[in-house]
């Protein structure tokens, strides 16, 4: 018997089996989320896993969760990620999960693992993991690139709360002769101001967890950490707790 979960979201799409087999994967969702879906469907089938046995149960989650058509049931994020979230950090009563992800970000509180209250951003992008791929696709490097540099700079003013009209900001800066270092630490200074924004808004636990694609990303949680004013805990497997509790949920169907 295996248990599936998986996470389409806007820019990855990852992946955990658990049971015979153990497996965990991430791939590009790329621009068709059906797409996406199919390929996971193939990479499963050659690990041994074939979605379409009644041995193996899916649950999808995610911004792409509807295009897994051979998937038992669908399921909202703010689940999945607090069942992940609570799995991986587990041993607390009360926890925050701060989720930034590619289209949105959310804070979720649980308490013994069951959400109590979550938030989410409106639909602009600029406190996401989007607004820091577009602004790579400025500087002209990778998103590993993107950090590396940021934390050798001095950050530089990104005020607006829109992805449009920062990127003109992060544009004047370029022509002002900013150096990139400086304009990569103010774009994730940036970033980390608009989800501790979000985070304002809701009351925190004293465990805060980080899950999402910046999950594994010290400096961002250091950021993160010093606008809270209290330690943001990070972990490898972060980036799957959206798979990780779909899975969880696939494992009582």
């Amino acid at each position: 018997m295996n248990d599936g979960g998986i996470d389409i979201g806007s820019t990855a799409a990852k992946v955990v089996c658990r049971g015979d087999k153990d497996i965990s994967f991430v791939i590009p969702t790329g621009w068709s989320c059906k797409m996406a879906a199919g390929a996971i469907k193939n990479i499963l089938l050659k690990d041994g896993v074939d979605v379409s046995k009644e041995d193996t149960r899916v649950v999808s989650t995610g911004y792409g969760r509807e295009a897994v058509d051979y998937a038992a049931k669908t399921v909202t994020e703010i689940t999945c990620h607090a069942k992940g979230a609570a799995e991986i950090f587990g041993g607390e009563k009360a926890v925050t999960v701060i989720d930034v992800g590619g289209q949105d970000t959310k804070v979720i509180n649980l308490e013994n693992g069951i959400v109590t209250d979550f938030i989410m951003n409106d639909k602009c992008a600029a406190g996401t993991g989007k607004f820091i791929e577009i602004m790579a696709n400025r500087l002209n490097v990778e998103l590993a690139e993107m950090f590396e540099l940021a934390e050798k700079g001095d950050p530089v003013p990104i005020s607006s709360l829109c992805t449009v009209f920062a990127e003109s900001e992060v544009i004047s800066h370029i022509a002002e002769g900013r150096s990139r270092e400086d304009i990569a630490a103010g774009i994730i200074s940036s970033v980390a101001l608009k989800v501790s924004s979000l985070c304002s808004k809701q009351r925190l636990a004293d465990k805060i967890v980080l899950t999402g694609g910046l999950s594994e990303n010290e400096y961002f949680a250091r950021l993160l950490s010093d606008r809270l004013k209290k330690p943001v805990d990070i972990s490898p497997e972060g980036r799957y707790a959206g798979a990780l509790g779909a899975a969880a949920v696939a494992s009582r169907l």
